[in-house]
């Protein structure tokens, strides 16, 4: 009897219509806000991923621009180069 007047009352047919409409039908609903909190953290740790990259890319940079030796290095492995009097052999491994 009790539950059956609860249900009649006007104004929580309207609050529970409100509830159901946000939770569902609407644009910004719950799932899309998970969904788009997801992204967002997903965007922040790709963010921070690429942060990193850049200070490790600077301090190569710096590395390479005051260090002559480091600077052969790199150019020996990443281009291949060689000195005049000497032969390069590139092993690949399968």
């Amino acid at each position: 009897m009790f539950v059956l007047k609860i249900l009649k009352n006007k104004y929580f047919l309207v609050i529970t219509g409100l509830v159901v409409w946000l939770l569902y039908f609407d644009r910004n609903d719950v799932f899309t806000q998970l969904e788009l909190i997801r992204k967002c953290n997903k965007l922040k740790t790709e963010r921070d991923y690429y942060i990193a990259e850049i200070e490790k890319n600077k301090q190569e940079i710096n590395e390479l621009q005051n260090n002559m030796e480091s600077l052969e290095t790199f150019a020996r492995e990443k281009y291949l180069m060689k000195k005049d009097n000497e032969d390069v052999f590139v092993f690949i491994q399968k």
